[in-house]
This record gives C-alpha cells, structure tokens and sequence, in this order.
C-alpha cells in the first residue's frame, strides 16, 4: 500500500495565520514568514518524494486557487480541502478520505522539519499503530497512523492549542493500540523564538 504524507495549510490572509507572532512582528511578516515556510518545507518533504503528498488547505474552497496563488507548488502534489470543524475533525477526515496506506500528517509552519524526520515516522508506522512527532509546548507538530483499523476516537475531547493537546490524545487510544514517538520540535510563535530562526538571521521576512 501507498503511503500518504498531507501538510496542512492555511490560505494565505492577512491576519489569519501565525496569529501569535504576528502579535509581536505584525500581520504582514507573519504572512510573510508563514508562506516562506510553506514553500520551504515542500520544498525539502513533497518535491520528487518517495511517498505520495497531498497539501490539505483551509478554508476547503481555497483548494481551487491554491495553485495561482503558490505557483511553486509541484505538480506531483495532490490539493484537497479540508473539512469544516475543529483540528482534530479536520484531522480525523483527512485520515478517513484517504486511500489505504499509512499516512502521516505534519502542520507547514515548522521550520525545523526535514525529510529524515517523516521517513522516522513511517518507520515506526511499521511496527506501531499510530506515531506522533511532540513540540515543545505540549502539542505535537506531526501525527501519523499505520491505518490498518480505524481509530475514530483518536482525537475526540483533546484540548487543542494548550500543553494537553498531546497527552489528551494518547488518553484516547483504545487499549492494545501502540504508538512512537520521534523528534521533539519547536513551532516559532513568538518574537522572542523568531529573532533566534534563520529567518531573521538571514533577513528574510523584517
């Protein structure tokens, strides 16, 4: 069976992603830094990939115009909107629209992610049910399922955006389900971690 990596992604408004650090280096640097971040990180994971990509994009009708708006995206890169409700109905699905095969998602604002980290991931879908890449504020940047059954419940009450995101989720898995876990890493959602990101090393988005 195939396998299934889907970047999530939102459409690119002014004032509607990276909202936090936009707090503190405004709207448009954020925008600027989130869609820089995207391209890279297709770049880096989807291009010319072992395993088929999918950009998942909300709100679900900006998957028309995902292409005149990021005429970089690869060809090869399927588009598909997400559905309505919060992350973890997004999330759940992604997973149940898709064809079989293990499937990993991962979120496009995550500087640090590089293709070794998603080839960790499916590794570990072959010996464990589900797998989970934590950040280090309690979420998780990535999450995967070998898929061979369903887990319906796998997100169901998690406390999305707070330190319990992740532990919220592993409460949910039915007993007997196993799962992994690979590099911890940082989101950069503030100021202070964005003056420490290449980015503003490089002078790319102030």
């Amino acid at each position: 069976m195939r396998r299934h990596l889907v970047i999530y992604a939102k459409a690119p408004l002014l004032g509607a992603v990276k909202t936090r650090l936009a707090r503190d280096i405004g709207a448009a640097a954020a925008l600027r830094f989130y869609e820089e971040t995207l391209r890279a990180l297709v770049g880096r994971v989807a291009r010319d990939a072992p395993w088929r990509c999918w950009l998942a994009v909300a709100p679900g009708n900006f998957a028309s115009d995902a292409r005149r708006r990021w005429r970089w995206l690869p060809r090869e890169l399927r588009i598909v909107g997400q559905r309505r409700g919060d992350l973890g109905e997004r999330m759940a699905g992604s997973f149940a629209r898709l064809p079989p095969g293990p499937a990993v998602l991962i979120g496009s604002d995550i500087p640090a992610i590089r293709r070794p980290h998603i080839e960790a991931a499916f590794a570990a879908l072959g010996r464990h049910d589900a797998v989970f890449g934590p950040a280090e504020d309690g979420g998780y940047w990535l999450v995967g399922q070998r898929r061979l059954h369903a887990m319906p419940g796998l997100f169901r009450g998690v406390r999305w955006s707070s330190p319990h995101a992740l532990a919220d989720t592993l409460a949910n898995l039915a007993p007997g389900e196993t799962h992994a876990r690979i590099a911890t890493l940082a989101d950069v959602d503030d100021g202070a971690a964005y003056a420490l990101s290449p980015f503003a090393r490089r002078g790319v988005i102030l």
